[in-house]
């Protein structure tokens, strides 16, 4: 079998049963890849992303609501303006304090960034 072909059909019954976790209410973040838990590598990126917006300070914010009022439930909303246009992340309101960025009462309008815009952090630099 093509090793393409047997990724794809792994790919989607991993996904498959993750589905399944969600529908019957139960949580994906013990999955692992062997090295690390889902729930571990979104505690690194949380790490991670604090630690570049208390390095540019002049450009982050955080808040507890999105432009329209709306937020989903016990999270907050950070992100941070590149000269490309802003990332963003939400988080768990545990995670508010490691945050050390400006407050707003409202997050900035969404600009429609995506995933694959996380290159936008590079021109921070």
């Amino acid at each position: 079998m093509d090793k393409e072909v047997l990724q794809e059909g792994m790919t989607e019954q991993a996904n498959g049963v993750i589905s399944i976790m969600k529908a019957h209410d139960l949580s994906a973040r013990y999955v692992s890849d062997g090295y690390h838990t889902f729930d571990e590598l979104y505690y690194h990126r949380m790490i991670l992303f604090s630690l570049l917006c208390k390095t540019n300070r002049d450009k982050a914010w955080k808040s507890w609501l999105h432009d329209d009022g709306t937020m989903f439930d016990d999270s907050f909303i950070v992100g941070i303006e590149t000269s490309e246009g802003q990332y963003t992340y939400h988080y768990g309101k545990e995670y508010w304090d490691e945050f050390n960025v400006k407050e707003l009462e409202k997050a900035p309008e969404y600009d429609g960034h995506k995933p694959e815009d996380i290159t936008r952090l590079l021109s921070l630099i």
